[in-house]
């Protein structure tokens, strides 16, 4: 039977479906200068995609990287600059998982890519609010491709929240959207959740 998990995030009532079905999940902690957020991975819905985003986490690559791009009231986005706006080494693009049917509601956390549907390598953003626009639908015309969702935030959102109303202007290379004081992304580690006491 399907279940319906209700899950309070800093006051906001998320009901979600299809996140609550299967028990193929797994946790990760980001932990920000501003705080920590956990996230719940979808490894049934986005398998390649989970395992990506734990490969470069494990291996150290978002570690002391920024939160490069603040889109008040839409995203904020992270997992592939320096403080310096250098930007990391990437491996190979993995291919799009964007039709599993998990949505880019508020509090999910989704991949970064170009205009190629199969283009996503290291970077990430977390919705502020719901983005139907970044979803994957079909039409006459045949599909339109949006952006990977593989996770959401299940404890923290009001650090995703605080990080989402800070000030944004130019930065490194970028014309808009950076935060003014940076904002880092100090590591992501694989948990165990909820920690145990």
């Amino acid at each position: 039977m399907r279940k319906i998990i209700a899950i309070c995030i800093a006051g906001l009532t998320v009901l979600t479906s299809a996140f609550a079905e299967g028990s193929d999940r797994q946790y990760a902690k980001i932990q920000t200068s501003m705080g920590d957020v956990i996230v719940e991975l979808n490894r049934e819905k986005a398998p390649v995609t989970v395992e990506n985003f734990l490969q470069y986490a494990t291996k150290g690559h978002y570690d002391r990287t920024l939160i490069h791009r603040v889109v008040h009231g839409y995203v904020i986005q992270g997992g592939g600059y320096s403080r310096l706006f250098t930007e990391r080494n990437t491996r190979d693009p993995i291919a799009y998982e964007g039709e599993n049917g998990l949505l880019n509601e508020r509090g999910t956390i989704a991949m970064a890519r170009s205009d190629k549907p199969d283009s996503a390598q290291a970077q990430w953003f977390i919705n502020l609010r719901d983005n139907e626009k970044l979803n994957h639908r079909v039409t006459d015309l045949g599909p339109i491709y949006g952006y990977t969702v593989f996770g959401r935030v299940v404890e923290g959102m009001d650090v995703v929240d605080a990080i989402g109303s800070v000030s944004t202007g130019a930065g490194g290379h970028f014309d808009a959207e950076v935060p003014i004081d940076p904002i880092f992304i100090n590591r992501i580690d694989p948990i165990e959740w909820p920690e145990a006491d």
